[in-house]
């Protein structure tokens, strides 16, 4: 049964992730993936979400794809018990991803049934195709992504940061523009989209 947790940024809904775990998070190991930050100037939101999955008890194992070798990739994402997607821009994470293979084996665990949480970026990129990403992020950042279809473990796109600082102008733009085309689904930063298996539900902060 596919269990996906995807949020705008987690450490504003950290705490929804206990019941959605339905676990005692003290000691599980988290595939960390913070490869999406590594293009942006901004980056806080990486050792926010880091810290508040350490808050929760959890082992945090960083993968950075750009610099890991394909059997880490695979032993990590494999091994430990869930799956961690950080924010920054989507196009320079899907190119990653495919580069490395990663997208191939996140949607294997997934299918499997092992609990991903998506941060931002991590969350679009569950979507079918992220070209709708482009309001948000800057596609010059990933020179070497042939096409922009995505991971698909979703049929409607997530949209992070609705009506939230910086991103509310670039948000209701992708509304405007693909409302009528994509089954969007905007969300705050302090709320979740949580997905098991063909029942979605959005929930607001705890």
């Amino acid at each position: 049964m596919k269990q996906l947790f995807l949020s705008s940024s987690f450490s504003t809904v950290a705490k929804n992730f206990i019941d959605f775990a339905g676990d005692n998070l003290k000691g599980k190991r988290v595939t960390f993936i913070p490869t999406a930050s590594i293009p942006e100037k901004v980056t806080f939101y990486v050792a926010s979400g880091r810290k508040a999955l350490e808050k929760l008890g959890m082992t945090v194992d960083e993968l950075e794809l750009t610099s890991a070798t394909r059997s880490e990739i695979k032993s990590k994402l494999r091994g430990n018990d869930y799956i961690y997607v950080s924010g920054g821009n989507t196009f320079f994470l899907l190119q990653e991803m495919k580069k490395t293979g990663a997208d191939e084996i996140i949607k294997n665990e997934i299918a499997s049934g092992k609990i991903y949480i998506g941060e931002s970026a991590g969350s679009m990129i569950l979507s079918p195709d992220i070209d709708y990403a482009k309001e948000m992020d800057d596609i010059k950042k990933a020179p070497g992504l042939k096409n922009t279809s995505a991971l698909s473990a979703v049929d409607f796109y997530p949209l992070p940061h609705y009506t939230n600082f910086p991103f509310k102008k670039a948000a209701e733009k992708i509304i405007s523009q693909y409302q009528s085309k994509l089954t969007l689904q905007p969300i705050s930063n302090s709320q979740v989209i949580l997905v098991k298996g063909d029942i979605m539900k959005i929930e607001n902060k705890k």
